[in-house]
C-alpha cells in the first residue's frame, strides 16, 4: 500500500498520480487530505465551488458535491480515472482511500510526500471546504 501525505501537494498532481496507480493495481491511502493545495485565484476557486454546490438539479436530486474535505480530493481523483462506474475504473475507485488528518495504522508508514513551496496565488482544501 502507498501512503500519500497530502499537505502541500497540488491537488491535480496528487489526483493525477493516485489515479495513475491505482488503475496500475496498487492500493493507495491519501492522508492529511485538508492540506491540499488548489493553485489559481482563491474569489475564482470558492466561487466555482459555490456555483458547482448550488446547481443541484430538479426536485433536489443530484449531482449533490460534498463539502467534507476528503471527499473533494476523491472526487478530484475520481474525474481522472476511466468510467468511475465500470470495469477498471471502478476497481481502481476502489483502491483509493482519503483520509483528514494521520490515522494511527499509518503513523510509523513510509510516506511519499511533496514538499514544494508556493509562491503563487493558492488555496487549501480545508479552507475551501468551508
Amino acid at each position: 500500500m502507498k501512503v500519500i501525505d497530502g499537505k502541500n501537494a497540488v491537488l491535480g498532481r496528487l489526483a493525477s498520480y493516485a489515479a495513475k496507480e491505482s488503475l496500475k493495481g496498487e492500493e493507495i491511502a491519501i492522508i492529511n487530505c485538508e492540506q491540499a493545495i488548489i493553485t489559481g485565484n482563491k474569489k475564482f476557486i470558492q466561487g466555482d465551488f459555490q456555483e458547482k454546490r448550488e446547481r443541484v438539479g430538479s426536485g433536489q436530486r443530484g449531482p449533490k458535491i460534498s463539502r467534507t474535505s476528503e471527499k473533494i480530493v476523491k472526487r478530484a481523483i475520481r474525474g481522472m480515472l476511466p468510467d468511475h462506474r465500470l470495469g477498471r475504473g471502478k476497481e481502481a475507485f476502489q483502491r483509493i482511500k482519503c483520509y483528514v488528518g494521520v490515522p494511527p495504522e499509518f503513523k510509523d508508514s513510509k510516506k511519499i510526500t511533496y514538499n514544494e513551496e508556493y509562491k503563487l496565488k493558492y488555496i487549501t482544501v480545508k479552507e475551501l471546504a468551508k
